[in-house]
Formats: structure tokens, sequence, C-alpha cells
């Protein structure tokens, strides 16, 4: 039973981190989100919400100031006031701000939302295990090579996920009349938007490569147009 008292705090962990990270996550974004009110955006939801035979679809800004669309696992769908004062100055359209929150509604819909935070906890609890087992044969390195073997793990699960959420987006704005297109262009300025600094933008970081997922919603568009 000794021998695995390790691993069984470490999965007492995750579980206790899985707890703590989703109240964390909850208070978060309540003290600093608002319910977003936009008419132009708000008529291309309610397009949406009418393909899904929803009343409405519920979306949230977010105030901080990075350019970021997110889902949470109970379910809400925000956007930073990054992106949305990008939307302001011109650089993306309401069709582009939509084809976003539509990529935020398939995590939630695919379930990722959900198992991320799982993956997270689960993921800690991998990192923690691997650390104290490769220590007795690596010493100091024992961490850094389970460091770099959970990342592994977690950034092929995200990339996965993205193309999934992509492709349940690419449906969604094709069922509501709004197009692929806006998706397409989206992804197109990801780039420029990131700024002069060349840093990746929070929406992209352990991402599928943007021209990748461009081909991926172009062969879909084909298929089903």
């Amino acid at each position: 039973m000794l021998k695995f008292s390790p691993i069984l705090l470490a999965v007492a962990w995750a579980v206790i981190m899985y707890y703590v990270s989703a109240w964390r996550t909850k208070s978060e974004m309540d003290k600093k989100s608002t319910l977003l009110n936009d008419p132009p955006l708000q008529a291309l939801t309610n397009q949406m919400a009418d393909a899904l035979d929803l009343n409405q679809i519920k979306v949230h800004v977010y105030e901080i100031d990075p350019v970021n669309g997110l889902a949470v696992p109970d379910g809400r769908i925000f956007i930073t006031r990054g992106f949305m004062k990008k939307y302001y100055d011109g650089d993306v359209t309401a069709p582009e701000l939509a084809s976003v929150i539509a990529h935020e509604l398939g995590h939630v819909a695919l379930g990722h939302t959900k198992r991320r935070m799982i993956d997270f906890s689960s993921q800690n609890a991998i990192r923690v295990a691997l650390a104290m087992f490769l220590s007795r044969f690596f010493g100091g390195f024992g961490t850094m090579i389970a460091n770099a073997l959970t990342s592994i793990l977690a950034a092929r699960l995200s990339r996965k996920d993205e193309y999934e959420a992509d492709a349940y987006a690419a449906a969604l704005l094709i069922k509501s009349e709004i197009g692929v297109e806006p998706q397409i262009s989206m992804f197109e300025k990801l780039g420029k938007l990131s700024g002069e600094s060349g840093q990746p933008l929070a929406w992209m970081m352990s991402h599928p490569k943007t021209t990748d997922r461009i081909t991926a919603i172009k062969k879909l568009q084909n298929k089903w147009q």
C-alpha cells in the first residue's frame, strides 16, 4: 500500500484542484464580466440560436485586455474586452466575432470545457506522479522530463479539441446562413491582431497552425455545399 501512496496522493490532489479551479474560474468570471449589449452582434447570435432551436445565446464580455474567446465549464461563453475593442475599432467585423462565439459554443456542446478542467487536474496528478518516479532515476531532471511529457500530451489534446470546435462552428455558421467566410477571414486576421510584439494571441496558444485550420474548414465547406 505504501508503494502506491504517492500516486494516491497525486490523484487526491487532482480531485481537490479540480473543484478549486472550477470555483476560482466562476468567481473570477462573475466579478469581471457583463452581458454583451451590441445589437448587430446579438442579431447574429440570435440567428445561431434559431439554428440550434434555442431561445437565445447569452454572451458575456470579460473585462481583460488580451484578445480571446472563452468557454467555461458551466457553459457560459465570453469574449474579452480586448476582442470587443478590436471590433469597435473596425479591425474585426460582427460576423467574424460571431464565428469566434460559434467556436466557443462548439467547445461547450462537445464537452471540451468540462473535460479540459478534468484533464488539467489529471495532468497535474500525472506530472506529480511521474516526477516522483523519474526523480528516483534521474534526480532533478526527473521533474523536467515529467513536465515535458505532460505538456506534449496536453498540446495534442488541445489541438484535437480545436479542430472539432472549428468543425462545429463551420456547421453552425452554415446552418444559420452566416457562412464560413467570416470564420476563415477571422483566422487570416489573427496574426495581425497580435500586434507589433509578435507575441501569439491567447486564442492561438496550444492551437493548430492557422493555415491548417483554414484548409480543414474549406474542405468541410466543399463537402457540405
